[in-house]
């Protein structure tokens, strides 16, 4: 796009009842419809690297549909993120169900493409296994990124039975393999049993600090956005939100809950914390519809995406007014 283009928004919903035609994020266009976007909303449909209850293959449709909903103006940032930039649907990345390895390799490719545009990701598992080869492909473009991990888990272990690429090992590998600025990594959100104390010596040795759910219930969420913009600084940051960050309250819809967590409200305050930021792309996962209740996680995670996308189009609009 140029300045001069103006960006095709969603479906008027004065003339097309919400829960009619098809779920596009916030009822977008699609990216064949525009032709390239600043910010391309794609789904991965893969759930392969679950260690508990499978389904969130079906993640992205079930956040697709709670998107309906989704109005154009954000009052909480104060802005009308499908006006100030081309937000768009670019569908689903289909990767192979059957073999893990070849599941990344596809995703990093497919990511690769996209990035290449001159897109920002907005991406909707699919579960964390997805998180790698993201980061790959937008380590190619940033170099190095900060990371913020929003989980009720670390995922950073070493193996499950064996395997280096599943759910629960995304940001070991990505930080053996260098493509994460380790100055500047949290976790938010962690709570719950671990297999020992070792997990947690291991963590902080890759360079991790954790703000616990209790932390942010103590603290309060404009504390904890404080300390995580003074940590991040202006370096690119990738946002990776497993949404087992919530309570199961929150968010019974996923794989692995954990009591204890966080309030959808304290998320998004924190988030909108982020705005300065510089938000170079971001998922959220984990969103298994079938254990869900009235929507309850899927109007969580398109919420949640919502914000991300704002913060993203924002700065796109005001590094295009510079």
């Amino acid at each position: 796009m140029s300045s001069n283009d103006t960006p095709r928004g969603p479906v008027d919903s004065s003339r097309v009842p919400r829960y009619a035609g098809p779920a596009t994020f916030a009822r977008l266009p699609r990216l064949d419809e525009v032709g390239r976007a600043d910010v391309a909303v794609v789904g991965v449909p893969f759930d392969s690297g679950v260690s508990y209850r499978p389904g969130a293959r079906f993640g992205g449709n079930a956040i697709r549909e709670a998107s309906r909903l989704l109005r154009p103006y954000n009052p909480a940032q104060d802005a009308s993120p499908f006006a100030l930039a081309q937000v768009a649907d670019g569908g689903d990345i289909a990767v192979n169900p059957f073999n893990i390895n070849e599941a990344v390799d596809t995703i990093e490719a497919a990511a690769d493409d996209l990035l290449g545009t001159g897109a920002r990701l907005m991406t909707l598992g699919g579960d964390h296994t997805i998180a790698l080869p993201l980061l790959r492909s937008v380590a190619k473009k940033h170099g190095p990124v900060a990371l913020l991990h929003f989980d009720a888990h670390l995922d950073t272990w070493d193996t499950y039975f064996g395997a280096e690429y599943t759910h629960g090992t995304p940001f070991r590998r990505a930080v053996e393999e260098g493509i994460l600025d380790t100055s500047a990594l949290s976790h938010v959100g962690t709570r719950g049993p671990l297999y020992g104390k070792q997990d947690l010596t291991d963590d902080e040795k890759m360079g991790f600090g954790i703000v616990t759910s209790a932390d942010v219930y103590r603290r309060g969420a404009d504390e904890v956005a404080d300390q995580l913009r003074q940590r991040i600084g202006d370096r690119p940051l990738y946002i990776s939100i497993d949404i087992d960050c919530l309570d199961p309250a929150h968010a019974p819809g996923t794989g692995t809950p954990e009591a204890g967590g966080m309030t959808s409200r304290e998320l998004l305050e924190i988030l909108r914390g982020l705005a300065s930021c510089n938000l170079v792309s971001a998922d959220v996962v984990e969103v298994a519809p079938a254990y869900d209740h009235a929507e309850i996680t899927s109007v969580a995670a398109s919420h949640t995406a919502y914000e991300l996308t704002t913060i993203m189009s924002r700065q796109i609009a005001e590094a295009r007014a510079k």
